[in-house]
């Protein structure tokens, strides 16, 4: 077993989530399930302590979202959720997993129902705004992956040495004449679990 260095090994706000530990799967419904991560965990490692320097949202896809109807019989849909930047929370992953794997046995009127409850839902988990979007079977056919509007970053010949937290690595520009608008995408942003691999069982 490794020592470990992680900088949100003894983070009390983590100390009570269930990743890494034996959980039943509810059968119904329970909004209960689901864990906060503070955002500031992060952003306080690199001094983003103030106000935003950016904007944005996570987006994440469930792709074998399940509920029944009112005649009981199962409904299959593909659910997008965006959490806003703002949000003061993220939704701990194996947390919303087991979140929506509460909806399988249980009865909605309507798909807006279970549009309605998921965005109160995680809302709330989140503190802030996060918007549910429901993709029916029938318009499975009609979606697609599309590249990003804005300038793609991945192509750039550059070379990397550094895969820790550095706020030095961050300008600050002072020089209110230095306006610049402009979008800058990537395939290669990503969030990391914050739960380090051997709290969760993992040797080396």
């Amino acid at each position: 077993m490794t020592q470990n260095h992680d900088p949100y090994h003894d983070a009390a706000e983590l100390a009570g989530l269930t990743l890494g530990k034996a959980t039943e799967y509810q059968a119904t419904y329970d909004a209960s399930l689901l864990q906060a991560v503070p955002r500031k965990l992060n952003r306080d490692a690199i001094g983003l302590t103030q106000e935003l320097p950016f904007t944005g949202a996570d987006i994440w896809t469930g792709y074998e979202l399940s509920w029944l109807n009112a005649k009981g019989k199962p409904i299959v849909a593909i659910a997008e959720f965006t959490l806003d930047f703002s949000t003061k929370n993220l939704v701990e992953s194996k947390s919303f997993k087991l979140y929506l794997n509460s909806f399988n046995q249980t009865k909605f009127d309507s798909v807006e129902a279970v549009q309605q409850t998921l965005t109160a839902d995680l809302s709330q988990c989140a503190q802030g705004t996060v918007t549910v979007k429901i993709i029916e079977v029938k318009h499975f056919a009609t979606m697609r992956i599309a590249e990003l509007p804005g300038h793609l970053l991945d192509d750039l010949d550059i070379e990397v040495d550094n895969y820790q937290f550095n706020a030095d690595l961050l300008l600050d520009s002072t020089d209110e004449k230095q306006v610049v608008a402009e979008t800058l995408t990537s395939n290669l942003l990503k969030s990391n679990c914050l739960i380090p691999l051997n709290l969760i069982g993992g040797v080396s």
